[in-house]
Formats: structure tokens, sequence, C-alpha cells
């Protein structure tokens, strides 16, 4: 029953913090602040109903160095995208016309860590952590970095392929980040940084969801092998390829800490009761 009493809890926090984003969307400073907002209410409904349901306090949403783990990850997060981009850059398939939009770019750092906050509670923090429980970490992350995945062909331009790549290079890398350091912080902050980097910084498309006005402004074209076509770098070969290579990095250190939960156990999460680190 807890299973349940987490998702509802955190998918009701999930579902005030995105309408009251979009109810805002067209004004950046208030996007901004609504974002964060909800950032602050997914996290505080996820520690509450775990401490009622578990007896125990959340320690993957701690307080304490939450800020310094959120800015490895974002930093983690932003450089992934950035060797993307550089690649296709070198390519010729990405050109930077000039500056974009400030205020387009603020409003999209209170759009972003929204939707990496939500995302990363429901995800990580209660399928992925329970489920793991029961059937072990590879699966787990096999079986929620799908889910993840396919989510995404809800998005305006989605393509199976597009799904499928979010599924390798973020719902499979992120569930290895989550296992490797049992934070939400670092795997909010990796989220986050990847999409502000997409959206607010290069501004690409994300996810299939339509051209964002970011810091540059810039404009993409050539193989969808590539580029992702309309679905947007995240549909390239390249994001895949490092999103796998992060995975089978942060899966390494999960070994390393101990923190796999073979098939079968039967037992909370490795490390789920102890304070997270961050990779060193």
């Amino acid at each position: 029953m807890r299973f349940v009493w987490q998702f509802l809890a955190v998918l009701v926090a999930y579902a005030i913090g995105g309408i009251a984003v979009q109810a805002v969307k067209d004004n950046d400073w208030l996007t901004l602040v609504v974002g964060l907002t909800s950032v602050a209410l997914v996290v505080f409904v996820y520690a509450w109903v775990v401490r009622r349901t578990e007896r125990r306090e959340a320690l993957d949403v701690a307080l304490d160095g939450a800020a310094a783990k959120a800015g490895w990850g974002t930093l983690i997060g932003f450089g992934l995208f950035g060797a993307v981009i550089t690649n296709l850059f070198a390519s010729g398939y990405y050109e930077v016309d000039g500056l974009g939009s400030v205020p387009g770019a603020i409003g999209l750092v209170g759009f972003m860590a929204a939707a990496a906050a939500t995302e990363e509670v429901v995800f990580r923090g209660v399928l992925f952590r329970i489920i793991e429980e029961h059937i072990g970490t590879y699966l787990a992350l096999g079986l929620t970095g799908l889910v993840f995945g396919l989510m995404h062909l809800l998005n305006e331009d989605a393509t199976l392929w597009g799904a499928l790549a979010i599924a390798i290079e973020a719902g499979f890398m992120l569930a290895a980040a989550y296992a490797a350091t049992r934070n939400l912080w670092l795997t909010i902050g990796v989220h986050f940084g990847w999409n502000f980097a997409a959206g607010g910084v290069f501004s690409t498309v994300v996810s299939g969801n339509g051209d964002s006005e970011g810091l540059l402004d810039a404009t993409m074209s050539g193989p969808k092998l590539l580029t992702g076509g309309d679905f947007g770098p995240e549909g390239s070969v390249y994001s895949v390829g490092f999103g796998a290579l992060l995975t089978l990095v942060f899966l390494w250190l999960a070994h390393r800490r101990g923190n796999v939960v073979p098939f079968g156990a039967r037992r909370r999460a490795a490390g789920a009761d102890s304070a997270a680190t961050l990779p060193r």
C-alpha cells in the first residue's frame, strides 16, 4: 500500500505543479517563481509521504548538502548535452546566428526545474526505488526507464525512436545515477542541467515539444540520425551514445559502493537509509 499512497501523493503534486506552470507560461518571471515553487512542493510532499508510510526520513531529499548535490548534477547534465551540441556544431549541423532571449531563458529555468523535480520524484524516488526492492536494480532500471521513455510519446512531435532514445539516455542513466548516489537532488540536477542546456541555452527542441527561445539564436539541420529531426537532439545517436556511456559509469559506481540490489533479494534498496555521496 505504501507504493500506492506515495505514487498518488506525488502524482497530485505533479499535477498541481504542472497546471500552475502552464497557467503562467506566457510570463517568464512568473514561470520562474511558480516553477521553483513546484520543486519545493513536490519534494515536500515526497518527504512527507515517505515519512508517513515508511516511518523514516527521506534521506534522498535531505536538505543537508542539497545545493551541492544538485549543483554537481546540473554540471553533469549540462556537460552531457554540451558534448552532443559540440559534435553537432563540429559537423556543421548546428549553427549559432546570434543572441536569443534572456527573458525566455529565465522562464525556462523555472519550467525545466519543475519538470526535472517532479519527474525525478515520480520515476526515481517512487517507481524505481520501490520496484527495485522487489525485482532488483537491473530489472527496475530497465522497466522504469522504458516507461519513462514511452511517456514521451505523448509529446507533440514524438516518435517511437525518440521515446526509445529517451529511455536509454535518460531513463536508464538517471536510474543508474540514483542507484549510485541514492540521492534525488543529484538526479534532479542532471535532469535539469540537460533540459536547460537544450532549451534554455542552445535553443533546441526538447523531447519533441517544439522550438525553445533560449540564450542563443540557433538553427539545426542535417540527418535525423544525428540531429534527431523534429524530436530534437535527444533523438540523436550522439545523445544515446553519451547517455549509455554515463549509465555504465553510474552502474560501476553503484557496484563499487554496494548499492546494487540483486534480483530476488526482496529488501530495501542498498543505501536507501544511509547518507548518499557524490561520485568521486
